[in-house]
Formats: structure tokens, C-alpha cells, sequence
């Protein structure tokens, strides 16, 4: 099991983000998420850290785990995370931007997202949206970077 868990709620066509205050990826948009503390569940750890990071009950959303994301860097391996989407109705009411202790959260249109002139989101979202958003499966994505720059990123099904 991985430290981490991050999860990309949407609502309609838009993905609620966070523009992070702090490292890794301050500066950039990226999901909500965090460290999993002892005892808890996979579930549990994400569910308390949308709670955390937005207010946003479970009781809200539809959460489905989509599977894992590990990461190389100048060809060490440095870990991974456990992936969620959770869906809110389309009508949620949520206004944004929204600043909280992490950063400042925003609901973005995925055109925005997938924008290939948009350097301010982190470098792995735009495959995660067009490539496994609506797969039935786990998947596992694996990113490789020569210091920040991404070099490779690929899936395969778990």
C-alpha cells in the first residue's frame, strides 16, 4: 500500500482543483488528497481528506477507486498513490474559487484542463482525464521524470 491517495471530483463537465500552496507541485492545479494515517482504510483516508481540503460530504458524492499512480524520478523509484474520481450531481451547489489551507480551490472546465498551452496544471492530469477516466478496471499508471520534467506515462489494467 502506498502513503498517499488523491482523488478528481467532478461535477458536469468541470473538475474541482486545487492550485497548491505548498511542495510537491505548489503552483500548479492537481486533485485533492493526502497522506493515509495508521488505521485507516483506503476509503477513509480520501473521504476525510475531501472532507479536509473542500468541506465536501460523503454523503455528496459517488467515489469510485480507479487505481494507482507510481512515479520514477531520475530512475529511482520514489513511491506512488491510490487514485479516486468522485462525481457530484450536477447541480451541486459549490461556489469557487474557494481559499482554503492548502490552496485555492477551483471547479475547471475540462477544455481548460486538457489546453495544451496550460502550463499550471500538474504534468500527468491531462493523460489521467483523456486515458482512464472511464475505464471499468484498476489501472495502474506509471510516470517516469528527469527532475521535474515528465518523460514517460503509461497504464496498464491490475
Amino acid at each position: 500500500m502506498y502513503k498517499y491517495t488523491i482523488c478528481f471530483i467532478q461535477r458536469g463537465d468541470q473538475i474541482l482543483l486545487l492550485n497548491r500552496q505548498k511542495a510537491p507541485w505548489m503552483g500548479s492545479w492537481n486533485g485533492v488528497g493526502g497522506k493515509i494515517e495508521p488505521g485507516e482504510t483506503l476509503i477513509n483516508s480520501i473521504q476525510r481528506e475531501i472532507i479536509e481540503e473542500t468541506g465536501i460530504a460523503p454523503a455528496d458524492y459517488e467515489i469510485r477507486d480507479i487505481g494507482e499512480m507510481i512515479w520514477f524520478v531520475n530512475e529511482e523509484y520514489l513511491g506512488g498513490m491510490h487514485l479516486f474520481f468522485a462525481k457530484l450531481p450536477d447541480d451541486y451547489h459549490y461556489p469557487t474559487p474557494r481559499a482554503m489551507d492548502e490552496g485555492i480551490l477551483d471547479f475547471k472546465q475540462r477544455q481548460w484542463i486538457f489546453d495544451e498551452e496550460n502550463t499550471g496544471v500538474v504534468s500527468y492530469l491531462s493523460y489521467i482525464f483523456q486515458h482512464v477516466q472511464n475505464t471499468t478496471t484498476r489501472i495502474k499508471i506509471t510516470t517516469k521524470y528527469q527532475g521535474k520534467t515528465l518523460l514517460h506515462i503509461s497504464h496498464q489494467s491490475i
